[in-house]
């Protein structure tokens, strides 16, 4: 599972062409509507959340000693700050923003366990900075790596994982924008039955691959960077789940470095109308990523599926008790979603 935030169920989700266009003609773009990028690379995922959530108390240094205006009031680890003032919060940034407003009282709106609570409290003055405090440390990001499923040049869009980012109660985590880099794998905690896998990637910080700007039921879609290069991915036709059939397939992933390979699988079951996007079940039947991996690990999500020369869909999840079988979306609802 891309973010490492684990639930363990009957199954897991696993989070992670030389162009020869000559013209720009309507019927070069034409094509370019028809066909997609290849992904199977991986990229390191921040993506901004539009909670705020509590991962620390703190103090906060005054000219009168020591004060913790969060202690004070009650706020405690895991609250999520919703509001200050009738203000929303999304970010650390709009804390520290409303704070330096001129108010009588501050009223902080916090999301206990999903009860709302409304505090009062008092921001104390930094005696360094001279600015207001909490004293309160939170989270508004998450990372992770993922696999790209796929671009598509005409939109200048990529789509990525498959499966949403989810909290630990599998809730779909909203988000606020972020920033998707490229990555390289650098080693592979092999699954094994009852335990799933886990690639282990680095972000290429100077190596931005996009924008993400939407997490959403069928994976994370973004804007590609102005300067993302095609050279070397392969164009391919757009499948649809009709055109699948029972039996051989492949996927494409990523077990080191950025090197794109392909595995061997088998199609082992469809259901196009699954409402949990959950539309192919898939076997790993290629012995060198069974070596390698024990199957289908974390950090794969995303990596497509391809049959008879179309892309249909990507690898979301892994059967705990099974590495080597795991579940898939089809290309028609990811391409639906954005």
């Amino acid at each position: 599972m891309l973010f490492r935030k684990k639930f363990i169920k009957c199954l897991f989700i696993v989070f992670a062409l030389i162009v020869c266009t000559l013209s720009f003609s309507p019927v070069s773009a034409k094509a370019d509507t028809e066909y997609l990028y290849l992904g199977g690379f991986p990229a390191g995922f921040t993506l901004n959340t539009k909670t705020v959530e509590v991962i620390g108390i703190c103090d906060v240094l005054t000219a009168e000693g020591i004060k913790s205006p969060s202690r004070d009031c009650g706020i405690k680890t895991g609250d999520i700050i919703e509001s200050i003032n009738g203000r929303k919060v999304d970010s650390a940034s709009d804390i520290n923003k409303i704070i330096s407003d001129e108010y009588k009282k501050f009223i902080i709106e916090i999301n206990r366990n999903g009860e709302k609570i409304h505090l009062d409290i008092v921001p104390a003055k930094d005696l360094t900075s001279g600015s207001r405090r909490l004293g309160v440390l939170v989270k508004d990001t998450l990372s992770g790596i993922g696999t790209v499923t796929y671009i598509d040049k005409a939109k200048n869009k990529f789509a990525s994982l498959g499966h949403p980012v989810a909290d630990i109660n599998n809730k779909l985590i909203e988000i606020n924008g972020g920033t998707v880099y490229n990555c390289l794998i650098y080693d592979i905690k092999k699954g094994i039955k009852g335990n799933p896998g886990e690639l282990h990637g680095a972000f290429e910080n100077n190596s931005v691959l996009g924008e993400a700007q939407l997490n959403c039921a069928c994976g994370v879609y973004g804007k590609l960077s102005k300067n993302f290069d095609y050279t070397g991915l392969q164009r391919i036709e757009k499948g649809t789940v009709d055109d699948v059939t029972i039996g051989k397939a492949c996927i494409y992933t990523t077990l080191r470095g950025n090197n794109v390979k392909k595995y061997n699988i088998s199609i082992v079951k469809t259901d196009k109308d699954n409402k949990d996007h959950r539309n192919y079940v898939i076997k790993i039947e290629d012995k060198e990523l069974i070596a390698l991996s024990g199957g289908i690990v974390q950090g794969m999500s995303g990596s497509p599926i391809v049959q008879n020369g179309k892309l249909i869909g990507a690898v979301t999840h892994v059967f705990v008790n099974d590495p080597t079988r795991g579940y898939g979306i089809s290309i028609d609802n990811m391409l639906s979603s954005y």
